[in-house]
């Protein structure tokens, strides 16, 4: 529970999970344990499991995945409250609220390939925090708790440009900010009025 808890919005498997367990704690689980383990966490409603869904090749990638906690406040608790990370926990909020809004949420992936230094081909990943559906709908949300840099900007911004549907793309930050809309048609709001918001992601 504490490996998982310290993970979330990161990717991780069993397997990951049984060689940390190994290199930390000195102990050899199998993960064909730990996955039955993560599997009671989930059907007791602990922790959501969201799945990669790479999203030019339409297709899902079962292993590795993310996991987020139903219940934030049990999960810092179980932290005694020592890892508060306001970006991740952030992240695990929206996802929450976008399934108790009844979207199914993934986890969004996209390759591209572009030329190094050495003018040779390489592969880059590139990540969308979370597609959210529901029947017809789509979105593309990125959870950025900031965007004080334009580095930073750049690097939210890098995945939505790359998807070439024309469902709506919106970008979460901490910010106490209204929706605005750039010219790439990309709203960016605020995680209050985000939350404040019942009907739609993008207000």
């Amino acid at each position: 529970m504490d490996i998982l808890a310290s993970a979330i919005g990161s990717l991780t498997n069993p397997l990951k999970l049984a060689n940390t367990f190994k290199s930390v704690k000195g102990k050899t689980i199998s993960n064909i344990t730990l996955k039955k383990y993560i599997d009671y966490l989930t059907d007791a409603f602990l922790v959501s499991k969201a799945v990669r869904y790479d999203i030019k090749g339409r297709k899902y990638i079962g292993s590795p995945a993310k996991y987020y906690f139903e219940d934030v406040g049990l999960r810092n608790a179980g932290l005694n409250f020592r890892q508060m990370e306001e970006n991740h926990i952030m992240e695990n909020i929206i996802y929450n609220e976008l399934r108790v809004r009844g979207y199914h949420v993934d986890i969004g992936l996209l390759e591209q390939f572009g030329k190094n230094s050495e003018h040779k081909t390489v592969r880059k990943q590139l990540e969308v925090d979370f597609i959210a559906t529901r029947g017809s709908e789509k979105y593309y949300i990125q959870s950025a708790y900031s965007m004080a840099s334009p580095e930073k900007l750049e690097q939210e911004i890098r995945p939505m440009n790359a998807i070439d549907d024309s469902f709506k793309k919106l970008i979460v930050v901490r910010d106490n900010i209204k929706a605005r809309r750039d010219g790439n048609g990309i709203v960016t709001v605020g995680v209050r009025n985000f939350l404040l918001d019942e009907n739609s992601p993008d207000l």
